[in-house]
């Protein structure tokens, strides 16, 4: 006697978009209200200006297996990477260079407080990860600024990679010592 076999449905897999992608522009907390009363003083506006939160533009940069999370502060201030100087994570002038690239490219070096949060990959994909980072939110700032960075190749996420062992060989590649006799 044969058996019905009942198909069961498809599951449809939902892809949501990333939050990072699609909101370019933070802010981290609302903005606090300057008092407009008669009796509030200069001194009481000017703190509650300054308790209003800095606005920023967010984005990822990758290389290999490095991840840059870059915010860019629209006011003046320092360079830092995972909390530290730049100059002192990336200790070369060649890899120092690779990080400034795409603010210098905009002649934007001093005009914006950047602070990288940078994990994974060696040094130099770090390095080349924070420039795709910083031109992506210079891009998200000004979209003026595309043509000259896609010109430059800042743009472009880098995609060499490591290849995979495969089983049987040593590496990628190599083979195990083949001898005739």
């Amino acid at each position: 006697m044969p058996e019905t076999v009942k198909k069961r449905p498809a599951r449809r897999v939902v892809k949501e978009a990333s939050a990072v992608e699609a909101e370019p522009i933070h802010v981290s907390a609302p903005i606090a209200q300057i008092p407009d009363s008669a009796d509030a003083s200069d001194a009481e506006k000017i703190e509650a200006a300054s308790r209003r939160p800095e606005r920023y533009f967010e984005s990822v940069g990758r290389r290999k297996t490095a991840v840059a999370r870059v915010r860019m502060y629209t006011r003046p201030g320092a360079f830092t990477v995972n909390t530290i100087p730049y100059g002192q994570y990336f200790p070369t002038l060649e890899l120092q260079k690779i990080v400034e690239d795409a603010l210098k490219k905009m002649k934007l070096w001093e005009r914006f407080r950047v602070s990288v949060l940078v994990s994974g990959g060696g040094i130099h994909a770090q390095s080349e990860a924070v420039r795709h980072g910083l031109a992506r939110s210079l891009v998200t700032f000004n979209a003026d600024f595309r043509k000259r960075l896609k010109r430059a190749g800042f743009l472009k996420r880098d995609p060499r990679m490591k290849e995979r062992k495969k089983f049987g060989l040593k590496k990628a590649r190599r083979a195990p010592q083949w001898q005739k006799r």
